[in-house]
Order: C-alpha cells, then structure tokens, then sequence
C-alpha cells in the first residue's frame, strides 16, 4: 500500500510524515547546522561550509518528533561516511546480546534468514553469521569493510526494486533488523513497503532508535542532528505500521546511545500483542509525553547547560590549565556547534586508532580528530567526554591506561569525574 506522505523529498517538512497533520510545535530550534558525518580535509571557514535548518518539532496528532528538514540521503550518507559500531567495545557487546536474543525469541536456525537494513561494518550480522543466512544492506563504504570480513552485504539504499531482487536471489527473510537507522531514512513508505515485499510470513521486523522519552527527560539536544530525521516514542511507531498490512507486537527500553526504544513488527495480523506495548503506553502517558509540559522547558534548560560547560572552559583557561576532548560521535557537532566551540577553545578530539575520522576536522568548529594515544603524552587537565553516554567504559578504560586527567561529561548533567 503507497501513502504518499510517507515519500518525501529534500526541504521543508511541513507536515506529520506518519500522519500528515499540518498541527505541529516547536521544541527547540538549533539554527543552520553541518551535516554531522561530513567531514573535512582541512580547516575550512564556517561560512564556507554548507549549512542546514535544524529544528526539532513536534506533532500534536500523533506524537512524533520529526526534523522541520531534510537532506538528501545521497549527501549524509556518502560514500565516506565514517562512522563504525565495530570500533566500539560496548556497542560490539550490545550487538552480540541483541543477535543471541533474537535467535533465542525467534527460535531461528541455519535454514533462517536474517537481512540487517543499513548494516553498516557488519557487526550487528557478525552474531548472526554462524547461525543463519545473512545479507546486509549498506550504502556507504562501510559494506566494503563488511565483506571483506565475511558479512555478506550489498551495497546500496534500501527500496523496493532491490527488495525484489534480493527475493528473487536469496528467498524471503525471518528477520528483518534497522538499529538505529530507521528514524534515519526520509523514504518511510519506501522502507516499509520494502519490508513488506522481504519478509516471509509470520517474519518480523526488529528496529530500535533513540527514545523520545529519554531525549526529553534528560535533555539530550545533542542527539537532533540531520542524520535523525524523527525521533520515535511508541505512539507513532504504532500509528505508522496501522497504515500496512504490518502490526506491533513487542516494545522493550534499553541504554544504547543514552536511551532507545526497541519494537517488534509482524506481518502475522493474528499474532497476540505483548503486554509490554500497553506498559510502554502507560508509561509515556504517564510521562506526559503528548502534552505540552513535558517540552515546556527543553529550550531552557539546554542554555543552562551551554552555560555551565562555556563558563567552565573560560576559567580553567583562565588559569592556563588544559582541555581537550574525547570520542568523536556525529552527535558531538551538534553540541559544539550550538556551544559555539571551535579549535580556539579545544585544540583536538582523540579518537580510536581504527576509527575512520582520523585525521579530519569536524566542520564549522575545525577541531582536528587525532589519535587517542596523544592524550598519555599529553596528559591535559581535563577531558571533555563528547560521546557521553559512554561515559563509564571510556573513563575506566583510560584510568586503566594510566591517564591522571579530570574527565567532564556536559551532559545529562554537567560534572566532573
């Protein structure tokens, strides 16, 4: 089934792309913005940089939170889109739990087939691998990466001639996974109804992005940029799958980049629906989710935070101490750019020795990504953590290390540790 809304092209989004309700709300507008994953070669002057409108709205209909604009999927994930969960310990461990899970509820076996839209290097499918039959479907260079570690994975977007191809090639999937990535695609309906076309019957799909609620109650600006499209909470995801011949079935919470939710979708309409769904529907009632209070003081409370780590750097330079920064995810442009630090303020970022944005800068602030083994040589003051929500296993892994700096994480809440 076409719902036109649900197709949309580059610009101004003006309505509800679930819905298509005209009722929408400002909650925080962010100004013009790079593209987060858009590196550069070299410094380059901000007003040379292509900007985009960044605002963060809201639907009164249905509930979801969407991008007031979108950009080209061809321009945000080009071909040298450089991020990589494979890099990472903690999320390599929480794609591994997330796979055996899977095998587990879906009782899958080596006859089952499971596809992962926007598989990125694999890792996800890596758990899969001596399970199942796998494919990846990837459009940046990462599928590259991929392949070459034997996931196998076509590279290109997801759409429904390439569905039909892969049906035609390898048979209809069991399990069809998007892990933070299907908040990402501005061709909803394209998606779905690929979906539809993949998925064997009684199939499921599995997607999981970041919880509205959670980006609300702490506040989490840092995770709108261009790449996130639409923010979800349960409400929507289950508006959205009532327009197809698909049904909700499961909703689970869990801690991935600061707070995601994690639904299951059939295309068995008979299948019995978990009682976590209407425990989740509860809670984003109860929450306040869909009323005007619960983003009365967003805006407000960002500012607060801008002014708590501004004020910080401006007194330890005051004081000729040193700060640098740590991790390098897309979400970090975001809060530097609306903090307004540059170079001037943090000299580099250390990054992971395997990361793919080592030696570039970070657009408008122009802060070099180096590698990370420069922070035992230079044992600067503090560190400022820009991938927060690992906190935890970065500050344990470098005190192992050695390192005697302050580590200072700007959000939820501003401290130092």
């Amino acid at each position: 089934m076409k719902i036109i809304h649900h197709d949309v092209k580059q610009g101004y989004l003006k309505k509800c792309q679930v819905c298509n309700s005209k009722k929408l709300k400002l909650v925080i507008n962010l100004g013009l913005q790079p593209l987060a994953d858009t590196l550069l070669k070299k410094k380059t002057p901000s007003n040379k940089v292509k900007q985009y409108p960044l605002a963060f709205y809201r639907c009164l209909n249905c509930g979801l939170t969407q991008l007031n604009y979108i950009v080209s999927g061809k321009k945000v994930y080009h071909k040298n889109y450089p991020y990589r969960p494979g890099i990472t310990k903690s999320l390599k461990d929480y794609q591994k739990k997330l796979s055996s899970d899977l095998i587990k509820r879906y009782s899958l076996s080596k006859k089952s087939f499971v596809i992962d839209i926007g598989s990125n290097d694999g890792t996800l499918l890596n758990g899969f691998k001596k399970k199942c039959k796998i494919l990846g479907i990837e459009p940046t260079n990462t599928a590259k990466i991929a392949n070459s570690n034997g996931i196998n994975t076509v590279q290109d977007f997801m759409n429904e001639n390439l569905a039909k191809r892969i049906v035609q090639k390898y048979g209809k999937a069991d399990l069809i996974t998007a892990t933070n990535v299907f908040a990402h695609m501005a061709d909803l309906g394209k998606i779905v109804r690929s979906i539809e076309i993949l998925l064997n019957n009684n199939g499921h799909f599995v997607l999981e992005n970041h919880y509205l609620l959670d980006i609300i109650k702490d506040r989490q600006f840092d995770s709108i940029y261009h790449e996130h499209i639409r923010t979800y909470s349960l409400r929507p995801i289950i508006k959205l799958f009532s327009f197809y011949n698909l049904k909700v079935i499961r909703a689970e919470r869990g801690s991935r980049y600061g707070g995601n939710i994690r639904v299951h979708i059939t295309n068995n309409l008979n299948k019995n629906i978990h009682e976590s769904v209407n425990r989740i529907s509860i809670l984003e009632k109860k929450a306040g989710l869909y009323k005007n209070d619960a983003y009365k003081n967003f805006f407000t409370d960002v500012l607060k935070s801008k002014r708590l780590l501004i004020n910080f750097i401006q007194k330890i330079k005051s004081k000729n101490m040193t700060i640098v920064a740590k991790a390098c995810p897309a979400r970090a442009n975001t809060l530097l750019n609306f903090y307004g630090i540059t170079n001037k303020q943090i000299p580099y970022i250390a990054e992971q020795p395997t990361s793919l944005k080592l030696g570039y800068f970070l657009p408008c602030s122009n802060i070099p990504i180096v590698n990370s083994k420069i922070l035992i040589k230079d044992n600067p003051d503090y560190v400022l953590i820009l991938a927060w929500h690992l906190w935890e296993p970065i500050v344990k892994k470098w005190r192992k290390k050695g390192l005697k700096s302050k580590f200072v994480i700007p959000l939820p809440k501003f401290r130092i540790v």
